[in-house]
């Protein structure tokens, strides 16, 4: 808009920020990286609905997992380099909403109602392994309950069925989480912090084990050792962007007030 580049190749100027800030905000920017490709929780079970003979399976998945992975690199560092270049120091986390004006009206209700289909999708295929883990769990438990087990059929729609029970929890997850989110609206500090927790243990150290225990990797051959010295560089980067995203939502909790900032 304004014909020219701004910021810098080194990130945001200090001054702005004083340097730890800056330490803090560079160490939970792996978080939010590292949460734009949780995608581990759900692979195996998106690979498990392909009904394809072995090695189908897999190479349809490793196939799609590098268009994926392309596609996600070239979006997000499109908008954060973008993003920053034509913002510079005062880009905000979150481009639809950090700023003060809400100019041109049309373009952002597009792109919210963008967002709102691709979470409508999303939010059911993330939650799906923890719904199914849950209610395996209801249902050992009290196997006997009609509540938890048993189906009631839908008046007017008689051919179909609801578990009140997944009914019931279901929705109340959804409305617990997002009333959470409303009190907590720290959107690049939570994604960060959400990003740290899930990315070493399920991206990083659980394949690695599956995959050395798989292929039978010799204990202390170079293989071994780079994929555990892999595996502890990733929990390294963890903690960092663990520690940054707790130091942020510390610093926003100063001037915190439920519902409004």
């Amino acid at each position: 808009a304004n014909g020219g580049v701004k910021g810098s190749l080194t990130g945001i100027s200090i001054g702005t920020v004083t340097p730890m800030q800056k330490v803090w905000r560079s160490t939970q920017a792996f978080g939010d990286i590292a949460f734009a490709y949780s995608y581990s929780l759900i692979l195996i079970e998106i690979q498990d609905t392909i009904r394809a003979p072995p090695p189908s399976e897999s190479t349809v998945m490793k196939r799609a997992t590098m268009v994926s992975v392309a596609v996600t690199t070239v979006f997000y560092m499109l908008c954060g380099c973008m993003g920053y270049a034509a913002f510079g120091d005062a880009a905000p986390g979150n481009l639809l909403t950090g700023f003060g004006f809400y100019e041109p009206f049309w373009l952002l209700d597009v792109a919210n109602a963008a967002i709102v289909v691709h979470l409508v999708g999303a939010y059911q295929v993330y939650c799906q392994p923890l719904f199914a883990f849950v209610e395996k769990w209801a249902a050992k438990r009290w196997p006997e309950s009609t509540f938890v087990t048993g189906e009631v059929e839908v008046p007017l729609f008689r051919t179909y069925k609801v578990n009140m029970f997944r009914a019931t929890w279901r929705t109340a997850f959804v409305v617990a989480t997002t009333v959470v989110s409303m009190m907590l609206p720290f959107f690049n500090d939570v994604v960060g912090f959400l990003g740290a927790l899930g990315f070493w243990p399920l991206t990083v150290y659980f394949p690695v084990e599956m995959y050395v225990v798989q292929k039978k990797v010799p204990k202390w051959s170079t293989q071994w050792v780079c994929l555990q010295m892999l595996s502890l560089g990733c929990l390294a980067i963890s903690l960092a962007a663990a520690a940054g995203s707790i130091a942020g939502i510390k610093s926003d909790l100063k001037v915190y007030h439920p519902f409004k900032t």
